[in-house]
Order: structure tokens, then sequence, then C-alpha cells
């Protein structure tokens, strides 16, 4: 249980911020007394970074961009006119759309308004958007949202049998920054057949947002869809929610885009704070600092709220995106990262804080509190107690069973969840990403690991086609190792059996597989 000097460490080291609603409680964190001081020089020099990547610096040397997404909420600080005229001007263009959208004077072909957004996107483009819209959604929404962020046909298909005769009062977005993304130029393309078999015109539903002149921003001008906005080179994916990428969804659905403004301009200002105590996103980077230092890699992420359970995902792609790199600006190989996974509360305690108790002490814990409960009033469940009660206290419950095995956490409270409180959220771990990455010196707006990724997968879809064009030469049962000596593609083996073994589960792709089932043994041919 709680003990008196708990109670003192923890009135020491609160962080409370009322100007954004937050507090930031460190105290069950076993850092040294002395960190503050042991790292006043690298904290300086963070904070020196920051300020001259908010003022213009090219903070992304390898893409040779500069990084501003803090300027969407501010964008009084962009180092020119012309970026705060473009960052007012697109904030009204969004307002305006969403406005003849609701008003019914942006409407579907076949007449009524539109009711349901479709969102194309992956990445930035998806994880963003999804977690506003769950967290600030509800029946009261002007628009119902749905989502295709893979490139999975079946996941297409529920999604487009889930809005059915809906789909004529579907309104899609298509959000892609080069608009060379496979995997949302699949989705658009699937929309769009999905469109013309309803005997609908795509690009009369269609809306792009997308940098100038890319493949996306052509084909929205060529096919006249209803509308296109930006996506600025100075703002990256992961960082995107404030610009049109969240913005624009967002204010689709009803949501106060103002108030996620104001909470994330609120925050940006609490953490350009110099004095580490009083800045949560300084305390946060510090902490992980130290934890990793100490061999707690892993970050959990637990908030006790159904409506904040796609925090964890959205920090996933922001933190270990940004974070996980092999070298640092120097190009010394530091293979640095953070691992964050996460569910909700109470979920979680009958799910994996045993291991987080009891298991390996690898990871540090991030809880996050919400005070208010609902709108109305509560039954009491129990004498004097509620649900909410009950949340409360299984939150405390199980910062206490961790801490009393020497597992460390951090506890965010905030009031509610609201717009501001959740833009203040998304402003604070954007802010505390970009000190870290200072104070260990990495690049945090690139991301060559993905790069590799999908240059790999190209040369996959390159590989089918040499493979088919074997099959089509020679009709008989041949084996991948067989078919891989004919195309000269000894080393490629594997992925030439696994391109023949997706075929031969797919009917429609005119494969047969004979044989044995043995790798080596199984035999590939076009279907009779």
């Amino acid at each position: 249980m709680t003990t008196r000097a708990d109670w003192e460490r923890f009135h020491h080291y609160l962080c409370d911020c009322p100007q954004v609603g937050l507090t930031l409680d460190i105290s069950r964190m076993r850092f040294a007394d002395g960190l503050f001081a042991k790292h006043a020089g690298a904290l300086a020099r963070a904070f020196t970074a920051m300020r001259e990547l908010e003022a213009g610096a090219l903070a992304n040397p390898d893409e040779g961009r500069m990084v501003g997404h803090y300027w969407l909420r501010a964008p009084e600080l962009a180092p020119n006119d012309d970026i705060r005229r473009e960052i007012r001007a697109v904030q009204e263009q969004i307002r305006a759309f969403a406005a003849d959208v609701h008003g019914g004077r942006i409407a579907p072909p076949a007449g009524g308004t539109f009711e349901n957004l479709l969102i194309i996107g992956i990445g930035g483009s998806a994880l963003g958007p999804q977690f506003v819209a769950d967290a600030l959604g509800g029946p009261g929404d002007r628009m119902r949202l749905t989502f295709l962020d893979n490139t999975d046909p079946d996941g297409f298909d529920r999604v487009f049998a889930t809005l059915g005769a809906g789909l004529a009062r579907t309104l899609v977005l298509v959000i892609s920054k080069s608009g060379g993304t496979k995997e949302t130029r699949n989705g658009m393309l699937e929309a769009a057949e999905a469109f013309r078999r309803a005997g609908l015109d795509f690009p009369r539903h269609a809306v792009a947002v997308t940098g100038a002149g890319s493949a996306l921003y052509e084909t929205r001008r060529r096919e006249r869809w209803l509308a296109s906005f930006p996506m600025w080179d100075w703002v990256g994916g992961r960082t995107s929610q404030l610009a049109a990428v969240g913005l624009l969804p967002a204010a689709l659905q009803g949501l106060d885009t103002a108030g996620l403004i104001e909470g994330a301009r609120n925050m940006d200002a609490q953490t350009r704070q110099p004095d580490a105590r009083s800045n949560p996103a300084a305390l946060l980077a510090l902490l992980w600092l130290d934890a990793a230092q100490r061999g707690l890699r892993d970050m959990v992420i637990i908030p006790y709220k159904d409506r904040l359970a796609l925090f964890a995902r959205y920090l996933q792609q922001l933190i270990m995106e940004s974070l996980g790199k092999e070298r640092d600006l120097a190009g010394k190989i530091v293979h640095e990262g953070i691992a964050v996974y996460g569910n909700k509360g109470s979920t979680d305690q009958h799910a994996y804080v045993q291991q987080l108790r009891d298991g390996l002490n690898n990871f540090h814990v991030t809880l996050i509190d919400v005070l208010a409960d609902r709108a109305g009033r509560s039954l009491e469940v129990d004498p004097g107690a509620t649900c909410g009660d009950y949340l409360g206290g299984f939150l405390l419950g199980t910062r206490e069973a961790l801490s009393g095995n020497g597992r460390e956490s951090i506890t965010i409270t905030i009031d509610a969840v609201t717009p501001r409180t959740v833009g203040a959220l998304i402003a604070l771990y954007e802010r505390a990403v970009g000190l870290y990455a200072a104070l260990v010196n990495i690049n945090a707006y690139h991301q060559p690991g993905v790069e590799a990724g999908k240059r790999a997968a190209g040369r996959y879809i390159e590989l089918q086609t040499q493979v088919r064009a074997a099959l089509d030469a020679e009709r008989v049962p041949r084996t991948a190792e067989e078919i891989a000596a004919k195309i000269e593609c000894n080393e490629e083996v594997e992925w030439v059996y696994r391109i023949l073994l997706r075929w031969s589960a797919n009917p429609t792709r005119g494969v047969s597989r004979s044989g044995g089932n043995a790798p080596r043994e199984s035999r590939f041919s076009l279907a009779p």
C-alpha cells in the first residue's frame, strides 16, 4: 500500500499544467536523485535544437526538409509569410468545405447529403484520424467514418459490405503525401471499382489530400474530383493530425477542430519552458532516456478510458518510427528505439498485467487517468460506488501492484476527454519525441527502414511477372525451385514458392498445386 513517503515524493515531483488541463506524475519512476543535474547540459542543447527547428532549420537533413508541424497550431511562428498564409488559408478551406458538405451544397449526384466518410490512407494518414474520431465521436456526429487502411482484399470487402447502399451517400477522402504509397493507391482503385459496380461516378464522391504535383494530385486534376487539400513537405505523416490529414476528417465528422488546435497550441507553449520540472514533454523525454539506459526500453500505454483505446496504436507509429534508428546524426551505429504497446484499463488487468508485475522487467508503464466518468449521473453499483469509482480504483490498484514489485510507472491525469485535452496529448508526445531525439542525437523525421520495406515489396511484384511468364511458357507442373532456375532467380526461390502458394489458394488466379505439401515437393501449373 502507499506510504507517507510516496505522498511526499508525489507532491515533490508532480508536474501540474492547469492551462492545458493535465498533470504528469513521475514519482513512481525510480530515477536517481541527481538525474536533472546530470542531464542539464543535454537538455539545454535539446531545447536549443527545438527552438531552431521551430524557426525553420533543416531538422531533417537526410531529406533536406524543415519540420513544421508546430506551425500548424501557431502559424505566426512559421519562418515566412507564405507558409503562414498557406496554413491559415487551408484551415479556412477545411471549415468552408465541411460546412458546404453538411449544408448539402456539396452533395452526392444521386441527391440528398453525404452521410458517410470513407478515409483511404495508411500509417499517419489513418492512425491519427482513427484515434481522434474514436476519442471524440458519438451518435451526434455529422458523418459516419470508415477506413481502408491496409491492402487486404477481404478487409476492403467488409468495409464495402458495411456501407452497402449507403455507398451512394459516401464521400471518399484519399490521403497520400507522395501519391505513390501502394497501399493507399490500391485502396483508391478498389474504391473506384466498388463505385463503378454500384453505377456511381467515383470522381464526384472523391477528395484528395496530397502533395502538389504528386501522382494522386494529377489523378484528382485529370478526373476532376470534388476538391484537393495540400500535404506540405515540412509535415511528416506521423505528425500530420493537425494538418488537413486530420483536421478535414474531424471537421467533416463535426468535431471541434478549433479546440484540437487550441489544446495543442497550449501544450506547445507549456513544453517550450526551459525548466524541465514544469515541462511535461521534457520530463517524459528525460525519463524515457533514463529508463532506456537502465534497460527499460519497452513503453506500455494504458489509458483508463474506452475513448483513448486507440492512443497506444497512434503512439506506436509516432514513437517507434521516429526513434527507431540504426545510426545517429554523426553516422555512428546506436540502434536507438523504444517499443510501444498497450491496451486499455481495466482490460489489461485481465490480460497482460500479470506479466508486467511478475515477468521480465524491461519496461515502464504510462497510465492515463480520466477524472470525468460521464456527462450525467452514474448508477451506484455498490453502496457509494459507481463504475467510474471502480475504474479509478483499478488504475491505482494496477500502479500499486506494479510498484510493489519494483515495476515503474508514469501517470498522466486529464479532467475529461475533450478536443482540447486530445490536442494537448498529441502535442505532448510530439514534443517529447522531438526532445528525446535531440538528447540522443538522431533524426526523428525520416524513416529509412520503412523505405527499405517498400523497395523489397516492389521487387516481390516484379518477380510475380517473371513467375507468371514462366508458367505461361511451359504448362506442366513444376516445383518452385525449377521455376526459379528457369527465370534465373535461384536466390529468390522462397519468394517464388510463396508467390505460387498464394496464387494456388485463390482460384481466380488460375494456378493449381499438386504433389506433396512440403515446399520442395509441391508442383504448380496453370489450371486447366
